[in-house]
């Protein structure tokens, strides 16, 4: 089956890789891998992402199907999201892919800020930094075909994705290659991919919220950055990696 690599990040102290499987010409599974240099980090990508295919083939249900999701990583599948009206945009796509199970009854409120209905000020920055890397739209779809398997960002129906293309694309330089420039980490991406670690482990709701404090200081995933996701990613990942 294909696996694509990709460089999601890189600078003086860590490289993180992105491993994906193909199948039928879209993505199946995805993991993500850290270390000081790129060529450890895909291997711990691509050792990830195996570990994961193995998991998968010793199941007879979907991941989320299983044990209720720790709560501290329990969120409500998202409704879709109201997007600030454009006139050269499509209309926002609906989906009934949850990123993560739906809390037990039990379970207390989401902690998720809720996104903004306005996303005019995001959009409007997107076109800056396309304009100053010099890209046309075909440019444009080409880098986001890569980054997240369509090529419009109107059809970016999540914010988290909207705010971590912009991210991105800040943090490109001027004359970047769509076809070869870093793609952003999905927020979306890394809790799932967290929450696939911790139902590996095992672990209760409190001993995933008692680690998350000892190790981040905090009660809630969703309190988290994008750059602490990660990081809280790969305690887990090196937690794993001591159980195997």
């Amino acid at each position: 089956m294909p696996i694509r690599v990709e460089l999601c990040h890189v600078d003086g102290e860590r490289a993180v890789v992105r491993a994906s499987e193909w199948r039928n010409g879209e993505e199946f599974s995805s993991a993500l891998g850290q270390a000081a240099s790129a060529e450890e980090a895909e291997d711990r990508a691509r050792q990830r992402l195996q570990r994961d295919q193995d998991t998968a083939n010793t199941v007879t249900a979907p991941l989320q199907v299983g044990k209720p999701e720790p709560a501290l990583a329990a969120v409500p599948a998202a409704a879709p999201v109201k997007r600030a009206a454009k006139p050269d945009s499509a209309p926002p796509e609906t989906t009934s892919e949850a990123v993560l199970p739906e809390p037990v009854a039990s379970a207390p409120p989401s902690e998720a800020p809720t996104d903004p209905e306005d996303w005019s000020e995001e959009l409007a920055a997107i076109d800056l930094e396309v304009r100053r890397l010099g890209w046309d739209r075909e440019l444009e779809r080409v880098y986001l075909e890569r980054a997240f398997g369509h090529g419009s960002r109107h059809r970016l129906t999540r914010y988290s994705d909207l705010v971590a293309y912009l991210r991105q694309l800040k943090g490109l330089p001027a004359g970047a290659q769509p076809d070869s420039a870093p793609v952003p980490i999905r927020r979306s991406d890394l809790l799932e991919q967290g929450n696939r670690m911790l139902e590996q482990l095992g672990w209760s709701s409190d001993q995933a919220r008692d680690f998350l404090s000892q190790q981040l200081n905090a009660n809630s995933r969703q309190h988290l950055s994008d750059e602490q996701l990660l990081q809280f990613n790969m305690l887990l990942e090196e937690q794993t990696l001591k159980v195997s």
